[in-house]
């Protein structure tokens, strides 16, 4: 059964994608490594928005590259699940179905609690000042109203909390399910706006602090459940068996 966001306003017309100007540390890398993360920066922070079709052609002249790094990035990110293919030489990020998001969430509590509990074993200050800097970096972007940079901030603050448990395995299975409910998340940005999303990161840097690591898997698990609570909310969305406009 679909979900309606009744109540809620329409998704705003989508805007032309744009890509950001690639980090320092990424600069020194092959042509076909900077189009692969600049593409997945997209994808992951809502550029590309779900069943929104993208020509190759259009993201070559985006991206300021040629076809072939082009194609190898698509290649990759559709083995990762984050673009599908479409006709005519089109592509577009996947419309999620309400199943799918319920299967994310719960793959998100058991991975991203239990990277959150090793990390609280081994963090250091230095590290929790790192991440209270990242946090109030996204409480600026939450008063600005900037969607974007709280994505950005959001993600940062995530990754880098699971970064420090060393668990790679594990970390690569987050970074394939971000990549799955990012654009999703920027269309409920979008619709709902920052002030009125879920923030447990106050929670989760006291917990740091006092090493409870208990207290920090539970913070993460509230913060991630009301995110995605809100995807499924607020968002119209298919069933697993009804057809998707992106498939079409």
């Amino acid at each position: 059964m679909a979900l309606a966001g009744a109540g809620l306003p329409p998704p705003p017309a989508p805007e032309p994608p744009v890509a950001d100007t690639p980090p320092p540390e990424r600069a020194d890398r092959p042509a076909h490594e900077r189009t692969y993360f600049a593409l997945r920066d997209m994808i992951l922070f809502g550029d590309l928005l779900p069943g929104q079709p993208v020509t190759i052609q259009g993201l070559t002249d985006l991206l300021n590259t040629g076809m072939t790094p082009v194609r190898e990035a698509i290649r990759r990110l559709t083995s990762e699940g984050a673009l599908m293919l479409r006709g005519n030489r089109r592509i577009s990020v996947p419309i999620l179905s309400e199943h799918d998001i319920k299967d994310i969430i719960f793959i998100r509590k058991s991975v991203e609690t239990e990277l959150a509990r090793r990390a609280t074993l081994v963090i250091t200050p230095a590290q929790i000042d790192t991440l209270q800097a990242i946090d109030a970096a996204l409480d600026s972007a939450i008063s600005a109203g900037d969607i974007r940079a709280y994505l950005r901030h959001n993600y940062q603050f995530h990754t880098s909390l699971y970064a420090i448990a060393d668990a790679p395995l594990l970390t690569e299975v987050t970074d394939r399910l971000w990549l799955r409910f990012g654009p999703s998340l920027r269309v409920v940005c979008g619709r709902l706006g920052t002030q009125n999303l879920p923030d447990w990161h106050k929670d989760i840097l006291s917990g740091l602090r006092s090493g409870d690591a208990a207290s920090v898997a539970k913070a993460t698990d509230r913060d991630l459940e009301q995110g995605m609570v809100q995807v499924l909310a607020a968002l119209d969305l298919p069933s697993r068996n009804a057809p998707s406009a992106a498939s079409s």
